[in-house]
């Protein structure tokens, strides 16, 4: 085959191939989109089904692979521990990691991630992911709460399985000498972990003045702290409760100006309505009068 022939040839297998692609890029389109119906509808399997088409088509569409992680995601049902629901969060998982090995600080995949290990109660993973998204956008208040959430999670969990050895209920005070000894347990195994929790949240509501949620997890907190790491200390632990009784007040009086400026805003839309509907009574009266 002389130099022209073997020109022409790979002129015209590179064109097929171009054109193959292209092809496969269009109907990955199109699985997309019926995908994004079926998800619409609720129908997650279909779905599901739709969007893997997509990937296996065109691998490089990432939008596929965050509606395939979402998909699975919506199947996962927190604290039903039956093989086929933990499979839909694992699935879930492992679809939002492979959006991560293209898009390393894709932010939904983060969070998302965090968010199911949050729910299985696998906090360090949680905490992990949360952390990398905080590392892609240190800004979203949101984060920061979520971190603090899971280490207010933490610790009363801990809290309840160390005192329920001890014939304890988990809001039961570690005072007294007879207490100590669990009391140092908590505070070198959680300590730590609640005074992130606490710089997590503040972050939060220093981002979000109102953050109504993150201060009553404060409020949580501080109680944890005087429950479980004064030991015998009494007036550190009132201090706390004190700060806990603040950040509660404090919960309470960002939620009441919240609801507040929505019943505002019902009653103007309400009379803006009216106004309206008076307005176009009026102007019918007049059409009918001529």
């Amino acid at each position: 085959m002389n130099r022209a022939a073997r020109f022409v040839t790979v002129f015209a297998i590179t064109a097929m191939m171009l054109a193959t692609a292209g092809c496969n890029k269009l109907r990955a389109r199109d699985q997309l989109n019926k995908g994004v119906q079926a998800y619409r509808l609720g129908s997650y399997e279909q779905a599901i089904e739709h969007f893997k088409n997509a990937v296996s088509l065109d691998n490089d569409l990432k939008v596929a692979k965050m509606y395939l992680a979402t998909a699975y995601a919506q199947q996962y049902v927190p604290g039903v521990d039956t093989p086929e629901n933990l499979r839909n969060a694992a699935q879930a998982i492992e679809e939002y990691k492979n959006v991560l090995q293209s898009d390393p600080k894709n932010v939904t995949s983060l969070k998302g991630i965090a968010f199911l290990y949050m729910q299985q109660k696998k906090f360090n993973e949680a905490r992990e992911y949360y952390k990398k998204a905080l590392e892609a956008d240190p800004n979203d208040p949101e984060t920061y709460y979520s971190v603090g959430v899971i280490d207010w999670s933490q610790t009363y969990k801990d809290a309840a399985d160390v005192k329920s050895k001890e014939g304890l209920r988990v809001e039961d005070e570690l005072k007294g000498k007879g207490s100590q000894k669990i009391c140092d347990q908590m505070k070198n195994s959680d300590g730590q972990i609640v005074d992130e929790g606490m710089k997590m949240l503040q972050t939060a509501i220093d981002k979000r003045q109102d953050y109504d949620d993150a201060m009553a997890y404060m409020n949580l907190l501080y109680r944890r702290k005087a429950a479980d790491m004064t030991c015998e200390d009494a007036q550190a632990r009132a201090e706390y409760v004190k700060t806990a009784n603040d950040w509660s007040d404090k919960a309470m009086a960002a939620r009441k100006k919240k609801a507040d400026a929505a019943a505002k805003e019902s009653r103007r839309s309400r009379q803006k309505n009216q106004r309206r509907y008076c307005a176009g009574t009026a102007k019918i009266e007049v059409n009918n009068s001529h």
